[in-house]
């Protein structure tokens, strides 16, 4: 038997899940955790109802939401977890093959363990209708963390997901108090700060500023990187971009090569005379 996570029969990446789970065996229990989503109560729910009932795999939608709750499952239960999945063949053990590298590649891997615990990605196959119950299960009240409220972001200008211009600033930048000169070009262009992983892990800019496969896609019309080396993880997030424009000081940099123009040199000499630039062409 496969158990299904999903969000809810209306969900398609749910349902795609479910139809996945039913090419690979014909004992399906689709469940849904009703409330105010809290991953560590939901993923507690779901390890006592996959105790109980010993499934031989337990699936759930390559979202947000699927990949965090069952990656809790899997440090609950101590098993391996498979993320985006668009091809699972089960046994001991199962082999599933999933998108790698911001679905630059594909991977064949080998999965050891029961249950086999696996997220599918988006677009792995159609949804098709399934006439099964959806069972609905209640979150733990066992001391795991819940939200209790949402704050959104607030944030001045244009939002870096809309923006027509970015410029994101990676390791390259020095520190927080570097961003300076790439805020002050991003002004003058009407655009949006961004940042690279990097940068967010040094604690210098807000993750909702990180462009990249865990941060946000972006696709404005020119993108300017500085001082980034271009991760494939961090391209993948602005490969949507119309025009890039890159500065680093290391001409052997892989982000020239997918750069449309490219500056080597020092982004802190490179940055402040293209804002000069502008506004003498402003008359400024």
């Amino acid at each position: 038997m496969i158990l299904v996570f999903m969000s809810s029969t209306e969900d398609e990446i749910s349902r795609r899940a479910l139809t996945l789970a039913l090419r690979i065996e014909d004992e399906v229990n689709p469940v849904a955790l009703s409330g105010e989503y809290a991953p560590g109560a939901f993923a507690l729910s779901l390890s006592r109802v996959i105790e109980q009932q010993a499934p031989s795999a337990v699936l759930a939608p390559g979202t947000d939401r699927g990949n965090e709750v069952l990656a809790h499952v899997a440090a609950m239960l101590d098993r391996p977890m498979a993320a985006n999945c668009v091809a699972i063949s089960p046994g001991d053990p199962a082999t599933v093959t999933r998108v790698r590298w911001g679905g630059s590649l594909l991977e064949d891997a080998r999965v050891y363990g029961s249950p086999l615990l696996a997220t599918v990605a988006p677009h792995a196959v159609p949804a098709e209708a399934a006439e099964l119950e959806l069972t609905q299960l209640s979150p733990s009240e066992d001391g795991a963390v819940r939200v209790t409220e949402h704050v959104p972001a607030t944030s001045a200008g244009v939002s870096l997901a809309d923006a027509d211009v970015v410029v994101s600033g990676g390791r390259g930048v020095g520190s927080a108090e570097g961003f300076a000169v790439i805020e002050e070009l991003a002004d003058l262009l009407g655009g949006a700060v961004g940042c690279s992983r990097a940068v967010t892990s040094a604690g210098w800019r807000p993750h909702t500023d990180q462009v990249g496969q865990t941060g946000t896609k972006i696709a404005p019309e020119i993108y300017i990187a500085c001082g980034i080396s271009g991760a494939t993880q961090h391209l993948a997030g602005c490969k949507g971009a119309k025009r890039l424009l890159a500065t680093n000081p290391d001409a052997e940099a892989s982000i020239f090569a997918s750069a449309d123009y490219g500056v080597i040199g020092d982004l802190h000499e490179v940055v402040p005379a293209i804002s000069a630039e502008i506004r003498k062409a402003r008359g400024a």
